[in-house]
């Protein structure tokens, strides 16, 4: 995550003078001089290219960019606070002592643990940041004698994180996305580039609903950055969670696995036993569970909706189909089953475009309870910028259309 970190104490100085209306006033709070705030804050104006307040005889006003700016900081300083506070309870530490432990972290430490945890590596760590290994490895000890718990373990991969620094990790990359986040909404405040949003998508989505918001969005703010990132659900729920995206797209869970992700459907996806055009089965009148179990399959994943309804209807130690192919590839299975007698189950959304130009078909077996909820998943108190909103806004309108169609 590459983010320019501040001086985390020239950040709650900024804060302080918003929330107090006074440079003096600031500076008690944050235990430094009125002229070191007040430098704190030009520093940031400086690095921002902006005007944060206003500097009157009747007083200190924030300036539009400032509101914005300062409003990002509050949110890294939440989950500073909230990755603290966690290592607090579990040293058992008294709260007067360490009620402002997050006060006490510098961003050189923040920047080692990140970097650290994504390199798995003090050498790595240290080259992805263009530091020294020494000065990381000793801002890392730093930060472990400051938190009074052990952070890293040594294996011989390399460096392990204990839980405990895998949360301050999750929460120390929430922070730092505010603070990109705030960078964003000031450039496109000052008329700049687009912003940026970070998409996880599972299969469904990428065939279905994505490529129609992403140009659509892009047709309108052609400079916003997009990155799309694919994989297994619960790779891109942790990315989510770590603030590696800022929105998952595809299939809702029941139960919602996590406290702190929020679930929004948009519509209902049917699902389908499908084959080639002129597969054989396609002749007969009806199908049987044993026309399908004499048949080979491609199926997903473990873990995949799709696949645990494959599992239910062949249960372990009952009629199963002798050959069964597991990819996570809806290329490679599209392939297969138009090249072949091979059957899978999926989405009626994700074959459109084949049964459009006459590739693949849906078999006339009928499916019960197929229907599952696509939507979208998002942190809990997510605060997106003007640009993920409206991008959010788009994949709702086209969610609501595909239910129409469907």
């Amino acid at each position: 995550m590459a983010v320019v970190i501040p001086n985390l104490k020239h950040l709650r100085a900024c804060e302080a003078v918003l929330r107090t209306g006074s440079f003096s006033a600031a500076a008690n709070e944050v235990f430094m001089s009125q002229p070191a705030v007040t430098q704190a804050v030009a520093k940031l104006e400086a690095v921002l290219s902006s005007v944060l307040f206003d500097r009157r005889p009747e007083g200190v006003f924030p300036t539009d960019i400032g509101h914005m700016f300062v409003n990002r900081v509050v949110r890294m300083q939440y989950y500073l606070a909230t990755g603290m506070a966690e290592i607090m309870r579990s040293a058992r530490r008294q709260h007067g002592q360490t009620a402002k432990l997050h006060h006490l972290v510098t961003s050189v430490q923040l920047r080692a643990l990140v970097a650290i945890a994504e390199a798995g590596n003090f050498s790595l760590a240290a080259r992805s940041i263009g530091v020294s290994q020494p000065s990381l490895h000793r801002a890392a000890r730093d930060l472990e004698h400051l938190c009074g718990v052990p952070l890293f373990e040594k294996a011989s991969s390399g460096i392990l994180l204990t839980k405990l620094a895998e949360i301050l990790v999750m929460n120390t990359k929430l922070a730092l996305m505010e603070l990109d986040q705030a960078y964003d909404e000031i450039e496109a405040w000052k008329g700049g580039r687009g912003g940026r949003v970070a998409i996880g998508s599972m299969p469904l989505a990428r065939s279905a609903i994505l490529p129609a918001a992403v140009n659509d969005l892009l047709g309108q703010f052609p400079d916003t950055r997009i990155s799309i990132i694919d994989g297994p659900y619960r790779e891109l729920l942790f990315a989510l969670r770590h603030g590696d995206i800022d929105i998952l797209i595809g299939a809702l869970r029941d139960p919602v696995p996590v406290e702190d992700v929020v679930q929004t459907p948009l519509f209902n996806d049917p699902l389908a036993i499908v084959a080639r055009v002129n597969h054989p089965l396609m002749r007969k009148e009806t199908i049987t569970i044993d026309d399908l179990a004499a048949c080979a399959w491609v199926v997903p994943r473990l873990g995949a909706p799709t696949r645990e309804y494959f599992e239910t209807m062949f249960p372990e130690g009952g009629l199963r189909p002798q050959s069964v192919i597991v990819t996570g590839s809806l290329i490679l299975i599209r392939r297969l089953l138009s090249t072949s007698n091979q059957l899978t189950i999926i989405s009626r959304h994700q074959i459109a475009q084949e049964e459009k130009y006459g590739e693949l078909r849906r078999l006339p077996f009928a499916l019960s309870d197929t229907e599952r909820p696509i939507g979208i998943t998002t942190r809990k108190g997510w605060s997106p910028t003007a640009i993920q909103s409206d991008f959010l806004a788009r994949l709702t309108d086209i969610g609501r259309r595909a239910n129409e169609i469907w």
